[in-house]
């Protein structure tokens, strides 16, 4: 029997999710009969949205309902799901920004100014479910996870888990050493893009010895030759080997990228470390292909939200996406139980943390409601050098968040291994802040009183 329920898709106008979303309902027949709301700011995106979904639902024969509004209160009326994926600013806004920083003498970026107008939102939305719809789950599946979840869970009542892929890495581990990704169990618990796979297993076996062997006789032709097939592709890159011999566990997805500043000096370094032809995604070679890919997708599903004679399915495709959202809302909903990879309040499942900071983890879904797995402790290595110092700089962003000092920006920026000099920081910092689309956040943060 199915169960329809309202979702609301914030920043519904995504290259990269709303179909995905809409494909994963009309594969799910235990949803039939669910509303789905979109909303967006942008008009020609929402309209896109909104003329493509009708028609893949209706050539696949799923039972859905769909609206769109620009109004984000009004798509939360009635809802009992929320997925915020917006990005407030945008690819072309974080690129003037790293401009900005390059003129000071910083290579891609290499100043952390926070992430306040995304908080801004998601605050916002929260807020608004627990006037709108209280009882409502949101899920946050637009960055930033770890600290927007986390701030969420501190300041209101709502249920949130937030959801990220980069824990499909261990797949990619699984294929490239060659054994079944669909045959492994794992684990990779942490902090959203700062997750290890303490646990991988394969027909019953410790997996990590074929991995040593795939690194001992395979690994240095592998750098030497596999070309990315796109720009995120570093899972079995030399950086990611590097950073598993320095903490003895692997590092699985987005947490590749972190690693430490010695990884991310110059597009050379980059490139010994994450390959060709872009040093991975972080680079002034990957990031405009990566957001010119995204405007093409755009730009193609404009083109068939134009053309009434276009099939969506042979466009689109008719297999679910390994996105967990419309899994979860089933779990929760109809009680088809599973195990996925959530980031919830830790309330003890990853020790050394507090209860009120997300956690990555794995959790059981079903009527119950979202339950953390206990995953016990990471190495303490992981936890001095990566996971307490990734606690701390959230935390850092959302005191200048909440307070408005204006200063530890600041000290972030001091803090960068780009840094030469005070003067340097300082001048940076007043340049981002004088940016136009910077106006609110320089309006908002202030020095202390006698600074």
């Amino acid at each position: 029997m199915a169960t329809g329920v309202k979702i609301s898709v914030i920043g519904a106008g995504s290259a990269q999710f709303s179909l995905g979303l809409v494909k994963d309902l009309c594969l799910t027949e235990s949803l039939a009969g669910s509303q789905v709301c979109f909303m967006d700011i942008n008009q020609e995106r929402l309209e896109m949205i909104h003329k493509l979904a009708p028609r893949y639902a209706a050539e696949l024969g799923a039972d859905l309902r769909f609206e769109s509004t620009t109004e984000r209160r009004a798509s939360l009326q009635d809802a009992d799901f929320v997925i915020n994926t917006a990005y407030v600013k945008g690819h072309h806004h974080e690129r003037a920004m790293r401009e900005v920083t390059a003129r000071h003498g910083y290579y891609y970026g290499g100043v952390h100014l926070g992430a306040f107008y995304q908080l801004q939102l998601t605050l916002e939305v929260a807020r608004d479910m627990e006037e709108i719809c209280p009882d409502a789950w949101l899920i946050q599946s637009g960055n930033p996870v770890f600290a927007g979840c986390t701030l969420m869970t501190r300041e209101t009542g709502i249920k949130v888990c937030g959801l990220c892929h980069g824990h499909y890495g261990y797949r990619e581990i699984a294929a490239t050493i060659g054994i079944a990704p669909d045959d492994v169990t794992w684990q990779a618990p942490g902090l959203n893009h700062n997750i290890w796979l303490t646990h991988f297993i394969y027909q019953g076996r410790d997996a990590y010895p074929p991995i040593d062997e795939w690194i001992e006789t395979k690994a240095e032709e592998y750098w030497r030759t596999h070309v990315a097939m796109h720009t995120h592709d570093v899972q079995m890159s030399r950086g990611a080997v590097h950073q598993y011999h320095m903490y003895g566990l692997f590092p699985v997805g987005d947490t590749v990228r972190r690693g430490g500043w010695w990884y991310h000096t110059d597009t050379g370094t980059k490139k010994y470390w994450f390959g060709e032809p872009w040093g991975g995604p972080d680079t002034e070679l990957a990031r405009p292909i990566f957001v010119e890919n995204l405007e093409k997708r755009i730009a193609e599903m404009t083109r068939l939200a134009s053309d009434p004679k276009a099939s969506l399915v042979e466009a689109f495709g008719y297999t679910k996406t390994r996105e967990q959202q419309v899994p979860i809302i089933d779990g929760l909903v109809n009680n088809h139980e599973g195990q996925f990879q959530v980031n919830v309040p830790n309330r003890g499942a990853l020790e050394g943390l507090l209860d009120d900071v997300v956690v990555e983890v794995p959790a059981i879904v079903n009527q119950k409601g979202i339950q953390p797995l206990h995953v016990g402790s990471l190495p303490p290595k992981i936890m001095l050098e990566q996971i307490l110092p990734h606690w701390l700089e959230m935390e850092r962003d959302l005191l200048s968040f909440k307070t408005g000092d204006r200063s530890i920006l600041l000290w972030s920026a001091l803090e960068s291994h780009q840094t030469r000099s005070y003067d340097q920081a300082v001048a940076v910092l007043e340049d981002l802040l004088a940016m136009e689309g910077n106006r609110e956040m320089a309006e908002y943060l202030r020095f202390p009183s006698g600074w």
